[in-house]
């Protein structure tokens, strides 16, 4: 019998409804009974009772990495079904095809039911489906939708499409953009515009994403330590003991106390002091929407509240399904823009960490 997280013989999940006996999940998900819908969501149920995915993946055999996919993609399978599908589509996808509507998480629930329809129709692969979800929500963030397309999801992959094919001055490649996008533009007026790079062999120069502001710290003078202040004399030993105790979490030396906030030191460079509300978010190099080269390491990254004023010169912070992201616009966008991006700082570069430690080495 399979065991529990806290050892409980008879394990089960409580819940509004009747209790699931977990044992009989973990039976259902060896076996492969049921549909993969049903498999993501007895793997959601079992992480819910305290499973980790390596428990569940040594007890069922569904790798971590495919628990997600079909736990995401059933989540994804339930929100089209409550935008609205045709029956077509609803039985196809709820016997195949995780993979698939894994790809349209980053969608709202309308626009996964329209590229869901889509997939089905035009039989979209799994790259396929990743593209055209970028290619829709690429397409909501414009202003407005531009001359001759529409905002079906055809006409969006169709419209990134004939973007990259005027960007083509080689003829075989341009040929096989247009016939992509004629196979997706869903309007006329969509496949009319694809048809016109037929005689129009005008090369429009592609917008190229600009640099990130990347500073790496080399000075130790470069890393200030953060101390409390207790506060301006007179002042009492309770005064003392209130100031909570500061720890510093690297690499950026970035401090905690016993309340909610938490500060970081950055240096008082130009772009840091000209900043009328600066904020820092922690993140990982390989994450920014230009991941940096070199090895996986955090990064600081400072934004700028206040300026909240599209320029195509730089990356801002906005909000998307619920979740902060940075992203680079070569057109103003139609959502709103929290702030700016005037700075990600990488940490220093410490070749042997202990060799400051040691006092005698210090002194020499």
């Amino acid at each position: 019998m399979t065991q529990a997280p806290q050892d409980d013989p008879t394990p089960t999940v409580q819940s509004a409804s009747p209790p699931v006996n977990v044992d009989n999940l973990f039976k259902q998900l060896r076996r492969k009974e049921g549909t993969w819908v049903e498999w993501g969501q007895a793997c959601q149920i079992l992480q819910k009772a305290g499973y980790t995915p390596q428990v569940i993946f040594e007890e069922s055999g569904f790798e971590p990495i495919h628990q997600n996919q079909v736990i995401v993609g059933a989540q994804v399978y339930a929100s089209i079904l409550a935008a609205g599908v045709s029956e077509a589509t609803k039985t196809h996808f709820e016997h195949k095809g995780s993979d698939v509507l894994y790809e349209l998480r980053v969608l709202s629930q309308a626009e996964r039911a329209a590229v869901a329809e889509l997939a089905l129709t035009k039989n979209l692969d799994l790259d396929e489906a990743r593209e055209a979800a970028k290619a829709v929500k690429g397409f909501a963030w414009l202003s407005s939708v531009p001359e001759g397309f529409t905002n079906h999801p055809g006409d969006a992959i169709a419209y990134q499409v004939w973007k990259l094919a005027r960007q083509k001055s080689d003829l075989q490649e341009r040929s096989r953009l247009i016939a992509k996008g004629l196979r997706f533009a869903h309007s006329d007026s969509a496949r009319q515009k694809i048809e016109q790079l037929l005689t129009d062999f005008t090369v429009v120069p592609a917008t190229l994403a600009p640099s990130l502001p990347v500073y790496r710290l080399e000075e130790a003078e470069d890393l200030p330590r953060i101390l409390p202040v207790v506060g301006k004399f007179p002042l009492t030993r309770a005064d003392l003991q209130a100031v909570p105790l500061v720890e510093e979490i690297e690499p950026f030396s970035m401090v905690t106390f016993s309340g909610t906030a938490a500060w970081v030191p950055v240096p008082g460079w130009q772009v840091v002091q000209l900043a009328e509300d600066a904020i820092a978010i922690l993140g990982n190099s390989n994450a920014l929407p230009t991941p940096l080269a070199g090895k996986v390491e955090d990064v600081l990254i400072v934004v700028d509240r206040a300026q909240r004023q599209w320029d195509a010169s730089s990356y801002f912070l906005i909000e998307q399904a619920d979740q902060l992201q940075l992203q680079w616009f070569a057109e103003p966008p139609e959502i709103p823009l929290l702030g700016r991006v005037i700075l990600v700082v990488r940490p220093k570069k410490v070749l042997d960490e202990n060799y400051t430690r040691d006092p005698w080495q210090i002194d020499e």
